[in-house]
């Protein structure tokens, strides 16, 4: 999966984006700020299979959290 892809889902999914240093970027969920996921990489690069985990791991933490509100 490249970097834009997974940096797509991510925003459709209700995370924000703030520049980090070089080409890392900092993602939060406005629920959850103090959640924070940070991706290094260029958007045409691949995405490491431990950035997809961690990405994985923080939507699932979201999803609990929705389940815990209804």
């Amino acid at each position: 999966m490249k970097m834009r892809t997974l940096k797509a889902l991510l925003r459709r999914r209700g995370f924000c984006c703030r520049p980090g240093k070089g080409s890392h970027s900092i993602w939060t969920h406005p629920a959850r700020p103090d959640l924070r996921l940070v991706l290094g990489g260029h958007n045409g690069d691949d995405a490491k299979p431990y950035q997809l985990t961690r990405a994985r791991k923080r939507q699932a933490q979201m999803a609990d959290l929705h389940s815990r509100w209804e």
